[in-house]
């Protein structure tokens, strides 16, 4: 079924087949395109999908409202996947009407070569449906400059753009309240908040992770207002959780991290990995949460996740050419600009004749703020775990 509550009906589509999410991102649960029709006196479309499922989309809308006209195009983020589809939409609804803020426009004549027909609308606007009210926020850098979300009032339903969206294609009903599961999940049913948790971190802290202040200064501007629904474009419909699930999105735009520990590294010749492994075994003697990510053998999706989950992080590197290896400097370089804080930290690594990296970590991570919880360890040769036991004590006394 489409209904989602009186008038608003879901028109997107899940993709099985897409592996990676704008050239970087793993999607080993896939991921949904969410498009929205709010059908009154006018209809009016938000957002539309990806530009490989033209017939799928076209084929919901039509079963929603057969040959009655599409008069509104509400648009909330310009990014590609979520605005492929605008010219087709045109095509076929010539005389449709954009709905869009002023910082989208040059983003749609860009895009689709569209400029006639479009109105700005500006925070605060409304616009009538019939007996439905559709009222504008902008919420810019969440996380284009154009992106705003839409309110309808009577039903009380956010439509957010892609703030409090998730990786992960949604098996069963769209809602958490009507069986929304992640796809291709087999474990215990335990609420559809905590079956997507997972991805919905991972995916904040891919996409979204930059932008901190401006996601604060959106939940802000939405917070005194009554949310019975929250239509993200990626994800389940929100219903039931929603305030587990703004309250994650606020500790992650807070930058507040769980009790655990962040362990990445990557190995030349397998000395930096046995560390690592001494240093998990240090962590499971003291009951400490941990994930690991081996940096040379694995996308650095995961281990993003992991900061952004995490309150600890512990970065092992060889010296490489007198500086960092370059998967983990990869990896510091993307929590800088994600500008994470309010983390511990602490580094180790291997050389042989210069010991830099972890000098430079500690360098880079003192850089972001972070609190070192010891000046390192830094090994010259073969990782020796008697000759280390003190430093390896010494990074995980804290914690």
């Amino acid at each position: 079924m489409s209904n989602i509550v009186d008038n608003i009906h879901y028109v997107g589509v899940n993709d099985h087949t897409k592996v990676i999410f704008e050239g970087l991102w793993p999607l080993p649960f896939g991921v949904s395109y969410n498009s929205y029709l709010v059908v009154d006196e006018k209809v009016a479309l938000i957002d539309t999908v990806d530009a490989d499922f033209a017939d799928e989309f076209l084929g919901k809308i039509r079963e929603v409202i057969g040959d009655r006209k599409i008069d509104y195009l509400i648009v909330n983020h310009m990014e590609p996947d979520h605005s492929s589809q605008m010219s087709k939409i045109h095509e076929t609804y010539p005389d449709i009407r954009i709905v869009a803020s002023r910082k989208a426009l040059p983003m749609i004549a860009g895009y689709h070569k569209l400029s006639d027909n479009i109105m700005a609308v500006a925070d605060g606007d409304v616009l009538s449906l019939g007996k439905t009210t559709l009222a504008f926020y902008m919420t810019p850098m969440v996380h284009w400059p154009e992106t705003m979300m839409t309110y309808a009032v009577e039903s009380r339903t956010l439509f957010s753009g892609d703030a409090f969206g998730t990786f992960g294609a949604v098996d069963g009903g769209i809602t958490d309240t009507s069986g929304a599961r992640l796809c291709g999940w087999l474990d215990t049913y335990k609420g559809c908040a905590a079956e997507f948790r997972s991805e919905m971190i991972r995916y904040y802290s891919n996409i979204v992770g930059k932008y901190g202040v401006p996601v604060q200064n959106a939940m802000k501007k939405l917070g005194g207002m009554e949310i019975n629904r929250i239509c993200s474009t990626h994800g389940p419909v929100w219903e039931s959780e929603i305030a587990e699930v703004t309250g994650l999105y606020d500790r992650l735009s807070r930058y507040e991290g769980e009790r655990g520990v962040c362990l990445v590294y990557g190995s030349m010749y397998g000395n930096t990995a046995k560390a690592a492994k001494a240093i998990e075994a240090k962590l499971i003697e003291k009951g400490i949460r941990y994930a690991t990510h081996d940096l040379c053998h694995e996308n650095l999706s995961f281990a993003y996740r992991d900061a952004f989950k995490f309150d600890t992080i512990i970065a092992g590197s060889p010296t490489y050419n007198a500086e960092v290896f370059p998967p983990v400097e990869t990896f510091m370089r993307g929590l800088v600009s994600r500008g994470l804080k309010n983390r511990r930290f602490a580094a180790f690594g291997s050389y042989t004749w210069a010991g830099t990296s972890v000098r430079l970590l500690n360098e880079t991570a003192s850089k972001l703020g972070f609190e070192l919880l010891c000046d390192g360890m830094s090994f010259p040769q073969a990782f020796d775990g008697s000759r280390e036991a003190e430093t390896l004590e010494a990074i995980t006394e804290k914690l």
